[in-house]
């Protein structure tokens, strides 16, 4: 009995210590660690002898985990060949956890278990879901998962449908599964060592696909604030600036590709006008973070290349299934180069004003962007004796959890991969969040006189 008692004793004096530990720590740090520990699962998940065709290594396991987590789409493995059923059921269960957050689901179980959250947990909270205030969290992670699930169901029963005829029901419904996952989190890891390109001018496939990625790269706010609301006027003024500058900027991409391609032999300048609309369509939407291609992606001209590059590295919207800078970050730049072109003291958007605190929030988020990709580049290019411009892509590509290659990622050093699997990483928490775990911010006391210091 006293063995008992000292035991139950020892242990609980141990949790409180664990508990105390975790509530130390940063909320960066914490999301840091519950990533890490899924990508952990998944590298032992995926080593298993049940996962695989054939032997792999340990550094293959672990980039494909890393690549599902952060739902990127980049692979040194054929997932439709070199994966059984077991292991492309945990590829895309690690794409669900990843997508979705495993914030979002930590959020949920303290709510239905009747648990009331902490400050710091609050704090945890705010931070993976990208909110400002906690009077909406509850909702938000609500909506998360019944958004997720409800668009995913639609697009699995489409997507079966149209399948249904080539592959039989069954192996339709599988496909169906596993694009609809990987579409809806903005993964990009297809079935097909070619991706969608068998499907270049399949308009009710593409449509539906890009629907799924376009969808969960909107943010669950703004899914959120549609439902509600249903209707323009009411919507609040984040959502019209992202729906807004989704269409603007996917239908100008759109146009643009279609224009550099359309004499292109090596990738539309063969196909009938309709083809090139819905395949120019395609390629201009996937690069915010899908990761899909109907084309092949080295063949494109280098004028779609230099897009491309600019679309992956903007990425989708906050608290989406994409990654990159955000499109609301690279609005309220664009505004406040509008406002200081213009000799403004605000910045506004829509006749409203934008803090400092946002718009420096903005700028640092796109510059530490700028220099995660210069390093990268460096480092790669070094590695790897490769292209300039196919070492810049999969830089790109990865740091925006994009999954798009020319060809580079399959062919990787031992380092290449590393550096790689961190820009993946670092993608996806989001280069500041990332800088916050480096440095935990905090607050200064002291007031600095101004300084005029020449600039430009």
């Amino acid at each position: 009995m006293r063995t008992k008692l000292t035991l139950q004793r020892h242990f609980k004096k141990h949790r409180l210590k664990f508990s105390h530990a975790v509530l130390k720590a940063s909320p960066p740090a914490i999301l840091v660690a519950g990533y890490l520990g899924l990508i952990t699962a998944g590298t032992l998940l995926l080593k298993l002898e049940i996962a695989t065709n054939k032997a792999i290594g340990w550094l293959d396991a672990l980039f494909t985990a890393t690549s599902a987590v952060t739902v990127t789409g980049l692979v040194v493995l054929d997932t439709g060949t070199d994966f059984s059923l077991f292991g492309q059921i945990i590829i895309a269960l690690l794409i669900q956890s990843g997508g979705l957050g495993f914030m979002t689901f930590s959020i949920l179980t303290a709510m239905n278990l009747g648990k009331r959250i902490g400050i710091k947990h609050q704090l945890l909270a705010l931070e993976a879901l990208n909110q400002t205030s906690m009077n909406k969290i509850w909702e938000v992670a609500v909506a998360v998962i019944y958004f997720a699930f409800v668009i995913e169901a639609v697009g699995l029963i489409l997507l079966t449908v149209l399948w249904s005829t080539d592959y039989g029901w069954v192996k339709a419904l599988y496909e169906a599964f596993f694009y609809t996952v990987s579409a809806f989190n903005n993964a990009g890891f297809a079935l097909s060592a070619d991706s969608l390109t068998r499907y270049v001018d399949n308009i009710p496939v593409n449509l539906v696909v890009s629907g799924l990625f376009i969808t969960g790269g909107l943010g669950f706010v703004v899914l959120l604030d549609l439902w509600q609301i249903r209707g323009w006027k009411k919507l609040q003024i984040y959502s019209k600036a992202m729906i807004g500058g989704t269409l603007m900027i996917n239908l100008v991409s759109w146009l643009m590709v279609w224009l550099f391609e359309r004499h292109n032999p090596a990738t539309i300048g063969n196909f009938h006008l309709s083809s090139q609309l819905i395949a120019s369509w395609f390629q201009a939407v996937t690069p915010r973070t899908a990761g899909f291609n109907a084309l092949p992606i080295e063949s494109l001209s280098d004028s779609t290349t230099l897009l491309t590059l600019l679309l992956m590295f903007v990425g989708g919207g906050s608290l989406s299934t994409a990654s990159g800078i955000k499109l609301g970050t690279f609005i309220v730049i664009f505004m406040a180069i509008y406002a200081f072109l213009g000799r403004r003291d605000e910045v506004t958007l829509m006749q409203r004003s934008i803090s400092q605190n946002i718009v420096m929030k903005a700028f640092a988020i796109t510059l530490i962007s700028i220099v995660l990709v210069f390093i990268g580049t460096l480092l790669l290019s070094v590695s790897e004796q490769a292209p300039l411009v196919d070492v810049l892509f999969e830089v790109v590509s990865a740091l925006g959890t994009v999954g798009l290659s020319r060809g580079l990622t399959g062919e990787l050093s031992v380092t290449g991969q590393w550096i790689i699997m961190i820009l993946m990483f670092v993608g996806r928490l989001g280069p500041l969040t990332f800088v916050y775990v480096i440095a935990t911010p905090r607050p200064r006391r002291i007031n600095y006189p101004s300084l005029d210091i020449q600039v430009g």
